[in-house]
């Protein structure tokens, strides 16, 4: 799945993950897993005629004419329009079942315009080199799009996953996000905002209630399908229950069970030296490692790797200085195949009586939410 719709793909997690290949050919832009049912299928109707549809048109300063501009779906990048640049103008027309994110990119290269609309007449005023901030109008969805946009602003980096963040920054983009949440009863970004929080706080607990506060038609977007599958996911393997244990042998071939950990806090991180996230989350967990490892947490890698020695470099090169197992089987690998693990990078957090406390934390997420659970 291509990473450049950051802010409008169903999950930022699952765009930078290395997913297990199990659907066929046609069906490669799925992010869940076919196996799954969604909660909900029901299609509720926007506001307004579906029938309508919508239309987007526009000028774009400094285009010339005959230049393709490409409409492209916000949740997985896939072109789905292309219209040609011509006396000054172009055009879009189609419907959404829902309010739904697009994109519009010229030639189909960034910089990308992000749009949030629902049907109606939607028009678009910009520059060819700041693309990324034409004026949008047409659309409410849309407005309350750019409203969340605004609010959350200074958080940008964070959803983005660019630097290092105190608890009390995060703990601010947090309830920033959870008071939008409360004044925008009902409208179409509130999927996006609850995936924002979740994303921030690693809190499944807190996202259950807001995805079931969500009315009906916004359980079924994609975002909220993404949402509605991690509620049923954390049903599977849930909060504050014990984490199945486990036996692996590690890189000189003792093996090490999870239940041996048991009066620490520990992180099962699973990941592989040929996952390409999972290396670059790597530092992430280092330095969240060295700063938590003198408060009874330690890091118990599981690799998905069937190759021994990469494995073993990767170790050395990455400076993973805790305990891994694997028993090279790949996507076989045994304790994978125990807790239904699709993706990686993917991880459990464990308390020290061996209690499931956090789950697929990634980024700034992972400090936060084990600060919550130590301390600072």
């Amino acid at each position: 799945m291509k990473q450049f719709l950051l802010l409008v793909f169903i999950s930022p997690l699952l765009a930078t993950a290395q997913v297990k290949r199990t659907t066929s050919p046609s069906s490669k832009n799925n992010v869940v897993n076919p196996k799954r049912t969604v909660v909900n299928k029901t299609k509720t109707a926007i506001k307004g005629s579906v029938d309508d549809g919508f239309s987007i048109s526009g000028t774009i300063d400094g285009l010339t004419d005959g230049t393709p501009i490409k409409l492209l779906n916000g949740n997985n990048g896939a072109e789905e329009q292309t219209a040609i640049y011509k006396n000054g103008t172009f055009s879009f027309k189609g419907k959404v079942n829902q309010p739904d994110f697009k994109a519009i990119a010229v030639n189909g290269q960034p910089p990308y315009l992000t749009l949030f609309i629902d049907n109606s007449a939607v028009q678009v005023k910009g520059s060819i080199l700041s693309l990324e901030n034409a004026t949008v109008t047409g659309s409410a969805s849309h407005n309350d799009f750019m409203g969340f946009v605004v609010a959350t602003k200074k958080y940008e980096d964070l959803f983005n996953g660019k630097g290092r963040f105190n608890v009390g920054f995060m703990d601010s983009a947090a309830n920033d996000i959870e008071q939008f949440i409360k004044k925008h009863t009902g409208s179409p970004i509130l999927p996006l905002a609850i995936y924002r929080h979740y994303q921030i706080t690693g809190d499944y607990v807190k996202l259950e209630a807001l995805f079931n506060g969500l009315p009906l038609n916004l359980q079924t977007t994609p975002i909220g399908n993404y949402l509605g599958l991690q509620v049923a996911q954390n049903k599977e393997i849930p909060y504050g229950k014990p984490l199945g244990n486990f036996t692996q042998a590690d890189t000189s071939g003792v093996e090490i069970s999870l239940a041996s950990f048991k009066g620490k806090y520990v992180l099962v991180d699973f990941w592989a030296s040929w996952c390409g996230p999972c290396r670059a989350e790597n530092p992430n967990v280092v330095n969240t490692f060295e700063k938590f490892k003198d408060k009874n947490f330690t890091v118990l890698g599981v690799s998905l790797d069937r190759d021994k020695q990469a494995w073993i470099n990767a170790i050395a090169t990455d400076k993973l200085t805790w305990t891994q197992v694997s028993d090279l089987k790949y996507w076989g690998n045994a304790v994978a195949q125990q807790f239904g693990i699709q993706s990686i990078p993917q991880n459990f957090l464990l308390d020290k009586e061996g209690n499931l406390v956090g789950k697929n934390l990634r980024g700034a997420a992972l400090e936060y939410r084990l600060s919550k659970v130590i301390g600072q």
